[in-house]
């Protein structure tokens, strides 16, 4: 049996991100799913590129603050308490308006968790 009680906060954030990211999957050595958590600040993205997977969907939970995702079809608003989902093959950015007063924290949860991203050129 294995059990992992972390402190979300006094995970070490992920360098060379566009936004704090503190990874609790990496913290308690998951292998099957990847488990972050975001403070994009307004102007910052999540995701290092607007891009797609191949099997991988995503679940975006909006703890506090806004997120809009931008789609080829069109960019919608996720408020606090609201999840967006994200298929496989679904092109995707995440980010936090520049226009908007404050940051957001975001839940991610991305299965499985495997490396099949694409940049998404629109």
């Amino acid at each position: 049996m294995g059990y992992h009680h972390i402190g979300v906060d006094g995970i070490e954030p992920t360098p060379d991100r566009p936004c704090t990211r503190r990874s609790i999957s990496e913290a308690a050595g998951l292998e099957n799913v990847a488990l972050n958590v975001y403070e994009p600040s307004p102007g910052e993205s999540i995701p290092l590129a607007y891009h797609y997977h191949d099997k991988q969907e995503e679940v975006f939970y909006v703890l506090s603050g806004e997120l809009s995702v931008e789609t080829p079809e069109e960019t919608y608003t996720v408020g606090a308490d609201e999840a967006f989902v994200v298929e496989a093959e679904s092109p995707q950015r995440a980010y936090v308006d520049e226009n908007v007063e404050e940051g957001a924290r975001v839940l991610v949860l991305g299965a499985p968790a495997i490396d099949d991203v694409h940049p998404y050129e629109p």
